[in-house]
C-alpha cells in the first residue's frame, strides 16, 4: 500500500500521548517534608518498564524459549532544587536511615523493610486533563541520589538532580486506558 498521511492521521485518534503532562508523587517514610513539593519539582520522569527474560531450553540441538522471571529496572526521576533543599534533604535523610553515611547502620528505626521502603505513583494526564493512566510503584527506596552539577557558567540555570530507587514492583491502578489486563 503506499503512503497516505490521511490513514496515519486517522489512525492517531486522539492526536497522541504527550510526555509533559504528568505528575509525580513520592511518599518519603523517613522525612516527609518534601513531599507535598514533589508533584510541582519533579520536572522528569519515567513510565517504568518491566522486562520478562527467556530461558533457553537445550532439546537435541535446538534450543526453546520459555518465559522465565520478571524484573523491574531501577527508576530515575529529576528534580528542580529549590534554595530550601526541603526535597534533597528528605532524600539524603531517607538514604542515610537505610544505610548511615557514617556508620554504616540502618537508622530507619528497625532494619524491616516495611520500615524503610514506600510508594511512588506518575500519573499521565491528556490534553483535556483527564487521567489516562497511573502507574503505583510498590517497594520503592532511594538506591542514589545524584550528584548536583556546579558551575559559575550557569547562572541562567536552575539546580537539578537524579534520586534512582529500586521497587518491588509496578501496577496499573487507574486512569481511562485501562490496566494492562488486571495487573
Amino acid at each position: 500500500m503506499a503512503f497516505n498521511v490521511n490513514e496515519f492521521a486517522g489512525a492517531l485518534k486522539a492526536g497522541g500521548a504527550r510526555p509533559s503532562l504528568f505528575q509525580v508523587q513520592i511518599t518519603n517514610p523517613i522525612n516527609g517534608v518534601g513531599d507535598a513539593q514533589v508533584p510541582f519539582m519533579c520536572k522528569a520522569a519515567q513510565i517504568p518498564e518491566a522486562t520478562l527474560s527467556a530461558l533457553d531450553v537445550p532439546y537435541f540441538g535446538r534450543n526453546i524459549k520459555i518465559a522465565g522471571t520478571r524484573t523491574f529496572a531501577e527508576w530515575s526521576p529529576t528534580i528542580i532544587n529549590d534554595e530550601d533543599f526541603a526535597i534533597r534533604n528528605a532524600m539524603e535523610q531517607w538514604s542515610n536511615a537505610i544505610n548511615s553515611f557514617q556508620g554504616n547502620i540502618n537508622n530507619a528505626g528497625g532494619t524491616a523493610p516495611s520500615l524503610y521502603k514506600a510508594n511512588a505513583q506518575v500519573t499521565q494526564f491528556g490534553k483535556t486533563g483527564d487521567i489516562l493512566r497511573v502507574y503505583d510503584f510498590v517497594g520503592i527506596f532511594p538506591t542514589t541520589v545524584a550528584a548536583i552539577d556546579l558551575g559559575w557558567e550557569n547562572g541562567d540555570a536552575i539546580e537539578e538532580f537524579q534520586v534512582t530507587f529500586a521497587y518491588d514492583y509496578w501496577q496499573v491502578s487507574g486512569g481511562q486506558t485501562g490496566n494492562a489486563g488486571g495487573i
